[in-house]
């Protein structure tokens, strides 16, 4: 299968590119792949609007959501009025799109595609994009670009690489659509709702097989029953690391968590140990997160997991390891056990109200 070229920082001087660059860059639409839940769009889908919104001012973006249910005609009332840049709506409603599985989703979006004509596609960052654009790239027979920061124009963009240690920028020169995947903590949401709700249109799926469900099935979906913010979300993040021992040494973070109306993290090592679940990891195979506050004990700071914290606004790490990289990053350093500082701080934070 032929793919897409992605020259970093090369440009190529032919006739042919410049030309289909030119043209591109009078005509940009976006579709943007929003994940919804319980009726509400994610505010990571609603961030990529805002950063398709950054391609040029003449942009047209346009959502796609599918599903199948109440819970889906809800979302997309929210999408049609959640972006002042949304122009229209698209909703895939059937039982093969219940769940948000790759290969119907890709399906659908090569579908789409071919009756929009997009110049970009775009989705969040995470589990719900990743899993979905490459399939869908595949199938358009074009190259995804991941994790993009910022646009520094209609095909040119800026990704970490070397675990967020060193930032590159990527022209993109193959054939439209240009596929991204966006990190939604680069973009954070700063337009309000859209006064008049966009238009709602109906995808046609008569021609959708059913042996787009041959390849995988659904089996269930776990999540921790909490009224804490959500970890991709949160304006503070608590972070525990090994140096807590076990998971039920653990609960302190959760009980300080809960004082500072925070969202729990944790590194790869206590989520291999077993001392929480595998969705509040953070780090390069788990969540970037940016909060304005990140507190981190026990954490050692091992690259992996700095590449997912690492542009949080303000950062407190406490380790008895007065060498650890963690305060390499650290705006606030102390050095000391957190078993007995942890303690002290439940002790003199007031209750959450």
């Amino acid at each position: 299968m032929a793919m897409g070229p992605i020259l970093r920082n090369i440009q190529l001087h032919k006739p042919w590119f410049s030309l289909h660059h030119s043209s591109a860059s009078r005509f940009i639409s976006t579709l943007v792949l929003a994940e919804h839940e319980s009726g509400q769009i994610k505010s990571s889908s609603i961030s990529s609007v805002e950063a398709a919104k950054s391609l040029s001012e003449d942009n047209t973006i346009s959502v796609l959501l599918a599903g199948s249910g109440p819970s889906l005609q809800e979302a997309a009332t929210h999408a049609a009025s959640c972006h002042p840049s949304v122009s229209q709506v698209f909703v895939a409603e059937s039982d093969k799109l219940k769940y948000p599985l790759a290969e119907a989703w890709a399906k659908l979006v090569e579908s789409v595609q071919k009756t929009g004509g997009y110049s970009h596609i775009f989705a969040a960052s995470g589990s719900f994009g990743k899993n979905i654009l490459p399939r869908a790239a595949a199938l358009l027979d074009v190259s995804p670009i991941t994790d993009v920061t910022a646009m520094s124009g209609c095909h040119q963009f800026v990704r970490p690489i070397y675990a967020g240690n060193a930032l590159c920028t990527v022209r993109y020169t193959g054939e439209s659509p240009c596929m991204l995947t966006v990190r939604s903590t680069s973009f954070p949401i700063t337009s309000g709702a859209r006064a008049n709700a966009a238009p709602i249109h109906q995808v046609d799926l008569s021609t959708f097989g059913e042996d787009v469900l041959d390849k995988s099935r659904y089996v269930k979906q776990s999540s921790q029953d909490t009224e804490r913010p959500d970890l991709g979300n949160a304006r503070i993040v608590v972070t525990g690391g090994r140096g807590l021992k076990s998971a039920e040494n653990f609960k302190m973070i959760e009980e300080l968590a809960e004082k500072l109306g925070a969202a729990v993290g944790a590194t790869r090592a206590a989520v291999d140990a077993g001392f929480i679940p595998n969705e509040l990891q953070v780090g390069q195979t788990g969540k970037i997160v940016a909060p304005e506050l990140y507190m981190a004990f026990g954490v050692s700071g091992a690259i992996q997991h700095i590449a997912g914290m690492r542009d949080s606004k303000v950062i407190v790490a406490v380790n008895k390891d007065s060498d650890a990289p963690i305060f390499q990053v650290a705006d606030y350093g102390l050095v000391g056990d957190l078993f007995e500082i942890i303690p002290e701080l439940l002790e003199k934070l007031p209750e959450k109200k």
